[in-house]
Formats: structure tokens, C-alpha cells, sequence
């Protein structure tokens, strides 16, 4: 069935060669990954970056991740040192990105770096952007394809009602499989989580064999998703409710309200992987349906649990 979207296009052979003609050309596509769908452009040109930013509204001093098919394209850009070269073997391609100490002769554009001396790296596991990272001489800068702040985009439809024809090309790679950006650890001293993700710090840790510390709050900004205001729905969230109220929609685990249209089920069975798949598709389906407050009950603060709370902290959060 042909989709009603004039930007919108499957992934084949043509349409591969038809994104690389726009990348190279300094234009930006919507990508998808197996976490959340993203907004490309060539690292190593101003023009890309700064349109990054531009399109997005993004703060400047909120760096981007840069994305690689794999270590070997990445040396010339940062110092690889053991604790990445460990979690490379065991984890990537995947969700996890890297922060790590920029090269003096990296091509990476500073502002895509945020002009810092670091650079967050990440290896995608999806087989378009894989495709798409083999053919082209050069790394994406690649956030989530939406307004800064607000709730990122799981599928191709959501990037187009995010942009509408702003951008030219949204490849359709299907639903976001995870549906929470990476997981983000910071490499450049001794390992520090910065972000958390599906890849828990207790893996991590048992691949290092060393503890992993904890992003403290009011940290330099290193990596996206250290913004206190982020994945935001545009509308008030209570987290850690125990009664619904008359108004609000009202998202829980497992199923015990049934049969009511206020009422939405991160997962029935209360899998927190599925949770956090189903978290920023539930937001959007709640401000379709024109509520005006979101009640969130408490998610247990464990396994993709700890991400979901991260999540939603950020979303709720009014600064």
C-alpha cells in the first residue's frame, strides 16, 4: 500500500543511492535506528551541522552523536584507549554510545562536538543506517529528528508530524525497535553513565570488571540527554501516581484497568524492555487524543526500568 506521505520512502537500493546523493550534497535525511529515528547530516561539514541545529532548534552547547559503521573508521577522529576497545567487542553494533577524547587532527566540526574536547561516538545495529555508513568516506551527526525537547520519534510518520516537508527525505525502516535513545557512558577517565539506556551499568560493569559511576546532577553537559527538560510531550506529567483522577490520562503497568480510553498500558505483562519501546508512542497517542495532563504510577527503578524513569523524570521536569 502506497504511503500518503510525499517524503516518506521505503528503503531499497534506489532510494540508498538517492540518500547518499543528499548527505553528500550537505543535506540532511531522517534515519531510522533501533532506538529512535534520527536527523542526519555529514559530521565533518559545517553547513550539515549547523542545519542540524538550525532545523531542530537545538542548543548549541548540547554536542551530537557522531555515528560510525565501525572502529575502524573512527581513529583518525578520537583516542581509542582499553575501556572502548572492551565494550566494543562485546556490545557493538548497539545501543551504547561513547564518549571519547577527540583527536587534535579530527575532522569532526566543532560545533558538532560542541566545541568541546570530546566526541560521543555510537556504532547503530540497524541494518539501513549500516547500509547506509558502509557506502559514504565520512560519520553522521545524527540526533533524534525532532524540536529540541520534545518526545523523539519512533517512526517515520512521527518525524513527518514532527517537520512536516521540512525535510525532503524520511526513510522508512519500520517501528523503532527499542524506542529509547542509547545508552551513554562517558570513557575518558574512569567509566561514568551519563545516560541510561537498555544496556544496563550492570553490564558495563561485568565487561570492565570495574565499577561504573553514576551521572551526578549538574555535570558539564558531555552527551545529549543531560538537558534537565527533554522528551517532553508538551503537557504536564505527575510521575509516581496511585490515583487516577477524572481528567488525566493515566499510564501504568500491567492491566489493570481495562476498557477505559484514559488508561494506557506501558505493558500488560510488565516487561520494562516493552515499557520503554512503548513509552514515547503512548506520549504521542495521548496528545493526539487531546488530553490536557498526564498521570504516570510508578515504574519500578531496575533493569530498562531505570531509563524509563530517566525518561520521564526529563519529560516532566519544568526548567
Amino acid at each position: 500500500m502506497k504511503n500518503s506521505y510525499s517524503n516518506i520512502f521505503p528503503f531499497n537500493k534506489k532510494i540508498l543511492n538517492k540518500t547518499i546523493k543528499v548527505l553528500n550534497k550537505g543535506s540532511l535525511a531522517a534515519l531510522p535506528t533501533e532506538t529512535v529515528y534520527g536527523l542526519a547530516g555529514n559530521a565533518y561539514s559545517r553547513e550539515s551541522v549547523a542545519k542540524i541545529y538550525q532545523l531542530k532548534r537545538r542548543p548549541k552547547l548540547n554536542p551530537l552523536i557522531i555515528h560510525y559503521y565501525d572502529i575502524n573508521q573512527i581513529s583518525d577522529d578520537v583516542i581509542i584507549n582499553d575501556y572502548f576497545k572492551k565494550l566494543y567487542k562485546q556490545l557493538c553494533p548497539g545501543p551504547i554510545t561513547f564518549i571519547l577524547k577527540k583527536n587534535k587532527n579530527s575532522k569532526i566540526d566543532s560545533l558538532a562536538s560542541a566545541r568541546l574536547q570530546t566526541v560521543a561516538v555510537r556504532f547503530p545495529k540497524h541494518k539501513v543506517m549500516r547500509s547506509i555508513l558502509k557506502k559514504i568516506n565520512y560519520p553522521l551527526a545524527m540526533p533524534s529528528a525532532n524540536i529540541s525537547s520534545n518526545v523523539s520519534p519512533v517512526c517515520a510518520q512521527d518525524v513527518h508530524e514532527e517537520f512536516k516537508k521540512k525535510i525532503h527525505l524520511i526513510i522508512d525502516g519500520g517501528r523503532s525497535k527499542i524506542g529509547i535513545e542509547s545508552t551513554v557512558v562517558d570513557l575518558t577517565n574512569k567509566p561514568n553513565m551519563l545516560r541510561p539506556g537498555i544496556i544496563e551499568s550492570s553490564k558495563i560493569e561485568k565487561i570492565l570488571k570495574i565499577k561504573v559511576k553514576k551521572n551526578k546532577k549538574n555535570l558539564k553537559v558531555k552527551s545529549p540527554g543531560m538537558l534537565k527538560k527533554h522528551y517532553s510531550p508538551g503537557l504536564p506529567i505527575l510521575i509516581n501516581q496511585t490515583k487516577p483522577d477524572n481528567k488525566s490520562a493515566f499510564i501504568y503497568l500491567g492491566n489493570k484497568y481495562k476498557n477505559n480510553k484514559k488508561f494506557f498500558s506501558l505493558s500488560k505483562n510488565s516487561n520494562l524492555m516493552e515499557a520503554a519501546s512503548n513509552l514515547y508512542k503512548i506520549f504521542r497517542v495521548i496528545k493526539k487524543r487531546g488530553f490536557k495532563k498526564i498521570q504516570i504510577s510508578k515504574i519500578p527503578f531496575k533493569g530498562s526500568g531505570v531509563a524509563i524513569n530517566d525518561r520521564i523524570n526529563r519529560a516532566a521536569s519544568n526548567k
